[in-house]
């Protein structure tokens, strides 16, 4: 520790407590905002936050009698769940919170809460939350905020130290808000062009109906695998997520040789595509070679393009603008959308070149797809850099480093 910091704990630099409890039935149209630990997350990463919820004045005024409400310079940090997000409660707010899911730290001392909320943003704050459990903490304790440990300096080293990272972490928000940007127009460029791709291509060459292209096979009724009749190993039952992340290979269901054979027809090959049609809808994958041998569940549809298309050149036009949007039109459900019925899908138009100009779409596209792919990597690792170097700068300031 450097010469001139003390150690403290949380429960001496603040009291420590939760809200009063506010009944579902306290709830009101207007009034008081009333927030939980979604709203105190807004505030901490946005600063702002567009509530439906209130209490009414007369309730929030009772409770202002009875325990009080936060004020200026009390910190408020998410127990539950994503634990740790902070707000510092500013001048002019004015809102009460939900108990037990956020946690109130009401300053008892002249400690400088901005530094705090940086030291409670470390490592070391979860570290301590995370030492002798093996395991990351998912609730927050009054007791374990209170025990947390860390050093302190002078009131005037706290605001030279916040001021330092508050010009740093603007800046590094700055790089992250660049990056995140780059990101996205590298997305949306690939994007874009694959929707310009199929929009020009079905002015110039004919369309044929989906069906006549390819076949399908949607997914058994959900009766017919039952998690009663899994077993350890066999042949493999392949789920939504395999098409959704393309991912052929972690399986978590089993069928026997009889069953298998029961349900021939929904085994896959390789070469065929898969789609995902409960929920997260229109996520394709195709099937590749020396796949465990398995059948496809309930929430997946089955395609084998005929000689006629080339799977790629279909699951890029299943990816496309066009497709998606078909399948959002005439999809059912209101909670839980899922995929229309095989002989509404059969009837959707596809653009149907030759042979030999989808393979030149093909290289084009996949030459665009490897360049998006790239630039997305090179922009996701520097948003983890960023991060890093967050994590950086904090372990360097409550060490004295800076």
């Amino acid at each position: 520790m450097k010469s001139g910091w003390q150690t403290k704990t949380l429960g001496e630099l603040y009291q420590i407590g939760s809200s009063k409890r506010v009944l579902k039935s306290q709830w009101e149209s207007s009034g008081v905002p009333f927030y939980r630990g979604r709203e105190i997350t807004r505030l901490a990463m946005d600063g702002y936050v567009d509530n439906q919820l209130f209490i009414s004045e007369r309730h929030f005024a009772e409770l202002s009698r009875q325990s009080g409400v936060p004020r200026v310079n009390d910190i408020l940090i998410t127990a539950i769940g994503t634990i740790g997000n902070t707000y510092i409660v500013r001048k002019n707010d004015r809102f009460y919170f939900k108990d037990a899911s956020v946690l109130w730290m009401k300053r008892s001392s002249d400690v400088d809460s901005e530094f705090i909320r940086y030291w409670l943003m470390s490592y070391l704050f979860f570290e301590q939350l995370d030492k002798g459990n093996g395991a990351t903490v998912d609730t927050l304790t009054i007791q374990k905020l209170q025990n947390v440990k860390l050093h302190i300096p002078t009131s005037e080293e706290q605001k030279r130290i916040v001021s330092i990272l508050d010009e740093s972490f603007e800046a590094i928000e700055k790089a992250k808000e660049n990056a995140e940007r780059n990101l996205q127009n590298a997305n949306e460029l690939f994007e874009s062009y694959l929707k310009s791709v199929f929009v020009h291509l079905g002015e110039k060459c004919g369309k044929e109906k989906f069906g006549e292209v390819c076949t399908f096979v949607r997914g058994p009724f959900g009766g017919s695998l039952k998690k009663a009749i899994f077993k350890k190993d066999g042949y493999a039952v392949y789920e939504q997520q395999h098409a959704i992340n393309n991912q052929f290979v972690n399986i978590r269901y089993f069928i026997d040789e009889n069953k298998f054979k029961e349900m021939k027809r929904f085994e896959l090959h390789p070469g065929e595509l898969i789609m995902s049609c409960s929920g997260t809808m229109g996520k394709v994958a195709i099937v590749p070679d020396e796949i465990k041998r398995g059948v496809i569940n309930q929430a997946l549809l089955k395609l084998a393009p005929s000689k006629r298309i080339i799977n790629v050149f279909l699951k890029y036009w299943m990816e496309s603008q066009s497709f998606q949007d078909s399948l959002k039109e005439y999809s059912q459900g209101a909670a839980i959308k899922n995929v229309a019925s095989v002989k509404v899908l059969k009837s959707i138009k596809i653009p149907l070149p030759a042979l030999s100009t989808q393979q030149s779409i093909v290289a084009k596209l996949d030459e665009l797809s490897e360049q998006s792919i790239r630039l997305e990597s090179i922009y996701m690792q520097k948003l983890a850099d960023l991060a890093e170097l967050k994590q950086s700068l904090l372990s360097k300031a409550f060490a004295g480093g800076l």
